[in-house]
């Protein structure tokens, strides 16, 4: 039930807002609207109400909105569903002489079609969409803080310093260094601590720890920005396992969720990082573990693997060695004020917008590779794994989902709403629309990019599920 559940949930309440969106838009700009559907597929219930039929199909994986277009075909393709060869006659059921088609006989007056609307209107129908899935996801995040609260990380204590560069003053800062201050402010929280130096507008940041004082310049010549220093700096994480990935070295090897990590070869381990480091520069070859499980000392052999990752300092990308395990969680909860939770919100949306903005910048340029890109698999896989997790995670995945919706859909691909903006935005600069067999052949390439894109983010779905399976 939890595995159908969680992506009905998550796929539909992101794509039924979305097209929600839509909807209302048309209606408030007196576009005809005949159908709102939730889901694809047969129907197993409608209902018309007024003008418009509510339909909800066998598939509720989203929904659609079918207006009245001179493009009838491709709008149809475009709101996911045909209304071709619909059309009600005398003696159907559902038949009303007295309804506009496709319910009746009346014709569809020339003020209701969606290409009688100047610009304005038809560019605040498309771009509904997007706001509304901006809106859930604001709403969702202020819910989470407001019911939640906010998610602190208590430690003052520094548990690794990345030297940069362009700012050795750095090293003045060692692992072990609890800081009490951050320009002159003193701080309770690691929170505090990466947001004075990330806002930190000045060309030194002041960081106060026991043992002194560290000057560390920032944002001019050739020192680095204050967001790039808070980035260098990472709290205290004690090196007792928190979680173990499926079919990861870390569980093929025996290590379990709560295993306290004494020595890695027989050196002794006594924070996270030292961890990170050392499985870092293993990979492809055996490391004994020493653990404390249950107050009795275990000894493991591990073999990490080669995995790429993003140097935080050089930004390159670079081979380390993962193990497939998770630190202990060390964050706490304080209650957010309400203003607070909104505040947060909108820094949670803006910020995961974009994040999806680098990621499809980075498809762009190389510097992603297409093969991290997931589809429905992989939305659903995560669904079930947050549902799993609690109504937190859920909701998270819902609001990132729907952010996700958002920004994709303004991608300039002309089924998506984006390429149907610039294509409307590019008729009223010519003057005229553009002919139908422009359209065709505009409307095929965007089917060909969607599909190709799909194509791709599923084999990915698939080839992950077989390396699952078979290791």
């Amino acid at each position: 039930m939890l595995a159908l559940a969680a992506p009905i949930l998550v796929f539909g309440l992101v794509i039924f807002v979305h097209e929600l969106g839509h909807f209302v838009a048309a209606k408030l700009t007196g576009v005809y609207a005949p159908r709102f559907s939730i889901g694809f597929g047969p129907a197993i219930f409608r209902k018309r109400r007024g003008e418009t039929e509510y339909v909800l199909a066998v598939l509720p994986l989203g929904g659609y909105v079918r207006m009245a277009s001179r493009h009838d075909a491709e709008a149809a393709i475009l709101e996911g569903g045909s209304e071709e060869g619909s059309q009600l006659k005398a003696g159907d059921a559902g038949y009303d002489p007295d309804a506009m088609m496709p319910f009746g006989p009346k014709p569809i007056p020339e003020h209701r079609w969606f290409e009688s609307k100047g610009l304005a209107a038809r560019l605040f129908i498309m771009i509904a969409g997007v706001v509304m899935n901006v809106v859930l996801a604001f709403v969702v995040f202020a819910g989470l803080n407001a019911y939640y609260g906010d998610q602190i990380i208590p430690s003052r204590v520094i548990g690794a310093v990345r030297v940069l560069p362009s700012a050795p003053a750095l090293s003045g800062l060692q692992a072990g260094d609890t800081i009490t201050a951050v320009n002159t402010a003193a701080v309770r929280s690691w929170n505090d601590i990466i947001e004075r130096i990330a806002e930190s507008t000045g060309n030194v940041v002041v960081v106060r720890t026991q043992r002194q004082e560290v000057r560390i310049p920032v944002n001019s010549g050739s020192a680095p920005a204050s967001t790039d220093v808070a980035a260098a700096l990472d709290f205290f994480i004690p090196p007792v396992i928190g979680d173990v990935l499926p079919n990861s070295p870390a569980v093929r090897a025996g290590l379990r969720a709560g295993d306290s990590v004494v020595t890695i070869g027989n050196q002794p381990i006594v924070r996270w990082s030292e961890l990170q480091e050392r499985v870092g520069t293993s990979a492809g070859r055996d490391i004994s573990f020493d653990v404390i499980r249950a107050g009795k000392r275990v000894s493991l052999t591990l073999r990490p693997e080669s995995t790429m990752v993003r140097d935080p300092v050089s930004k390159e990308m670079r081979s380390v060695g993962k193990i497939g395990a998770v630190g202990a969680d060390v964050t706490a909860r304080e209650p957010m004020s309400v203003g607070h939770s909104l505040a947060a919100a909108g820094r949670q949306t803006w910020g995961t917008a974009t994040k999806i903005v680098d990621v499809v910048r980075g498809l762009l340029t190389g510097g992603v590779s297409p093969k991290q890109l997931g589809g429905p698999i992989a939305i659903t896989r995560a669904s079930v794994a947050a549902a799993q997790s609690g109504l937190e995670s859920l909701f998270m995945l819902i609001a990132l989902l729907s952010v996700n919706v958002a920004v994709l859909n303004l991608l300039p691909i002309p089924i998506l709403d984006g390429g149907q903006i610039l294509l409307n935005v590019a008729e009223a600069a010519k003057g005229s629309p553009f002919s139908a067999r422009t359209r065709e052949y505009i409307l095929r390439f965007g089917l060909v990019a969607i599909l190709l894109i799909f194509a791709l983010s599923t084999f990915n779905d698939v080839k992950d599920g077989l390396s699952r399976l078979f290791g």
